[in-house]
């Protein structure tokens, strides 16, 4: 009995430490290049990174049935409108994030469920042989409903999280009537019904069919880059990116972040990773494969991206977390706008 005691007392503490050892992963994010730095961390911490990759609404819907069952540590995704609307749902936990974290995202890029590792611009992009120099001076995304861009923008669904998110920051910043007066203006000024991802807005601007497109960053970095065939890249160089707002509160910004899980069983571990990603060597890491901004300060975003300039005024007064919480008024106003 004695040495089946003391077998049972070493296997138990060979696998809570087996346990300990590793972190649950519920990402969003489709990048190889994470899976990448899930691998680093592994071999520096000996930390396990265990991945379970899907949609949003699908990994939300497992996380929420599963509940106190759930092995959920860390869920990470695109867009604070998502991180907000899931904590809203009571999913996430205070984090009690360390002095690392805190010095590392500004106050404005987190809460205190989570927190940003990448920031990524909302901007304008044009055709500069049908878009002149003087018609986008003081440009702003206010501006988007004068009547002098009439059958002349297009841009994503109303449905669409990242348009949610950019709306919401306008409901924010300049009130619900104010916004949805806006609303029908940028309808009224579409070139076609909306459709397609944000690509296919640089892409119709390149095609002569819309003279401006609303559309993030890294998304025409992307088409620059090649990875996405020679048509792509052709068409992106055919646009120019604008930042609105610059003499104002400044271009729209959002994050790719991560939350600590309800019922995370490895809160530590979940914490550690977080501050792995915002550490210098996987900021360059994941700017240089997502072309997304750096969260931190001290690392050059890749050269598509920096080409294009680095000075830009960036909305920091407008906290992300307010995007999430007016989520359901902004899609109220665009859908009674007749934004599809």
């Amino acid at each position: 009995m004695k040495k089946i005691s003391i077998f049972a007392v070493f296997f138990t503490l060979i696998f809570n430490s087996t346990f300990a050892n590793e972190i649950n992963v519920f990402s969003a994010r489709h990048y190889d290049s994470d899976i990448q730095l899930y691998e680093k961390f592994t071999a520096q911490t000996g930390i396990k990174v265990n991945v379970v990759s899907g949609k949003d609404k699908a990994l939300q819907k497992r996380i929420t049935e599963e509940g106190a069952d759930s092995i959920a540590d860390l869920y990470i995704t695109a867009d604070a409108g998502r991180l907000g609307a899931f904590q809203a749902k009571g999913m996430f936990q205070k984090a009690g994030w360390s002095s690392l974290i805190k010095d590392a995202v500004p106050s404005q890029f987190r809460t205190v469920y989570w927190a940003g590792i990448a920031k990524r611009a909302r901007i304008i992009y044009y055709s500069p042989e049908r878009v002149s120099a003087n018609e986008l001076n003081g440009m702003t995304y206010e501006k988007l409903a004068d009547a002098n861009w009439k059958g002349r923008i297009v841009i994503r669904k109303s449905n669409n999280i990242y348009n949610q998110s950019l709306v919401a920051s306008l409901v924010k910043n300049n009130g619900k009537s104010s916004t949805a007066d806006w609303a029908k203006g940028v309808v009224a000024n579409m070139a076609r019904e909306p459709k397609g991802n944000d690509r296919a807005q640089i892409l119709a601007v390149a095609a002569g069919e819309a003279d401006i497109a609303v559309a993030n960053t890294y998304y025409h970095a992307l088409m620059l880059s090649g990875k996405k065939g020679a048509e792509q890249q052709a068409a992106a160089k055919k646009v120019k990116p604008f930042f609105p707002n610059q003499e104002g509160r400044g271009t729209h910004m959002n994050i790719s972040g991560g939350g600590i899980l309800k019922h995370a069983p490895n809160k530590a571990n979940a914490i550690k990773l977080l501050e792995f990603l915002l550490t210098k060597e996987s900021q360059e890491h994941i700017v240089n494969n997502t072309f997304e901004y750096p969260m931190i300060d001290g690392v050059e975003p890749n050269k598509l991206i920096a080409q294009f300039g680095l000075g830009f005024k960036q909305d920091l007064e407008t906290k992300v977390s307010s995007y999430g919480k007016l989520q359901a008024k902004a899609l109220k106003i665009m859908t009674e706008s007749g934004w599809n």
